[in-house]
């Protein structure tokens, strides 16, 4: 069975390794197809790839896409994108531009609460790559605020908590016609991860469709495998096609490794099933 990984962050969003150090590690652990999908920027892809064709391994541009609808941020992954389309190019420049913002009105909260200092922190640790609420977590936890970055997030970084700031990201229609014009393929991440009832997530289902996204992610990291199923579900009721990735930003910081996930449910479709040569 191939190792298909289509998910996962390197240090030009808020990963842990370099997108070398990615490709080297997903080679380790035996991935045959891996798409690197940072966070708003494709600056990664050109290292990832010439690495990946170092060690063997099938690489698909990607990218995952900020996301506003109905009030909450939702993140839509492209896949096989060309990252030099204009129209993409520059929608992604205007949210990284949105982050800084962004980054100084978190670090404005958590000063009223008393926490001094972390928008140098969070600097720090995102170096020169785009700025996002996980270098502000890794701050926290190097403070001592939380144990681990999982544990900030629920203490701090989360709507009613001191560290969240709403933010106004890309609108889905622009997110998918970006991804989509630019040759790729639409897909709405980690769908159980939206606090959306069951009306909401059928509303988005069918208006992510009818905007011209084709698959969903069924396997991925923060889902349970009774989500999994049910997000399987969803995608055959639908049409949809069904997509697998860890959401993997480091070691000690992901619930999966690379490549390490279960297999999609064989009913489903694959988002990869008619790649030239492949899978």
């Amino acid at each position: 069975m191939l190792n298909i990984d289509l998910h996962c962050h390197s240090t030009v969003s808020d990963g842990l390794l370099t997108p070398t150090q990615l490709v080297e590690h997903a080679a380790v652990r035996g991935v045959s197809a891996l798409a690197l999908t940072d966070h708003d920027d494709v600056g990664g892809l050109d290292e990832a790839r010439q690495a990946a064709a170092a060690k063997g391994i099938r690489f698909i541009n990607g990218v995952e896409i900020s996301v506003s609808w109905r009030g909450q941020t939702l993140h839509i992954v492209g896949l096989g994108i060309d990252p030099e389309f204009p129209p993409l190019a520059q929608g992604l420049a205007v949210i990284r531009n949105g982050r800084v913002e962004r980054a100084r009105n978190i670090a404005a909260q958590l000063d009223k609460f008393g926490i001094h200092g972390s928008l140098e922190g969070a600097c720090a640790y995102a170096g020169n790559g785009l700025m996002g609420r996980l270098h502000f977590a890794r701050f926290l936890v190097q403070q001592g605020y939380a144990k681990d970055v999982k544990a900030v997030f629920k203490k701090y970084l989360v709507k009613g908590k001191p560290g969240y700031v709403p933010h106004q990201w890309a609108s889905l229609s622009d997110a998918v016609g970006w991804i989509r014009n630019s040759g790729g393929r639409a897909v709405i991440a980690h769908p159980a991860r939206y606090k959306l009832g069951k009306d909401a997530l059928d509303e988005l289902l069918l208006e992510f469709r009818a905007l011209g996204g084709e698959a969903i992610e069924v396997i991925t990291a923060s889902h349970t495998p009774e989500q999994s199923l049910l997000f399987a579900r969803h995608a055959r009721r639908l049409g949809l096609l069904a997509s697998r990735g860890s959401d993997f930003h480091g070691p000690g910081e992901s619930y999966f490794d690379l490549g390490r996930m279960p297999e999609l449910p064989a009913d489903c479709t694959p988002v990869w099933h008619d790649w030239n040569g492949a899978m």
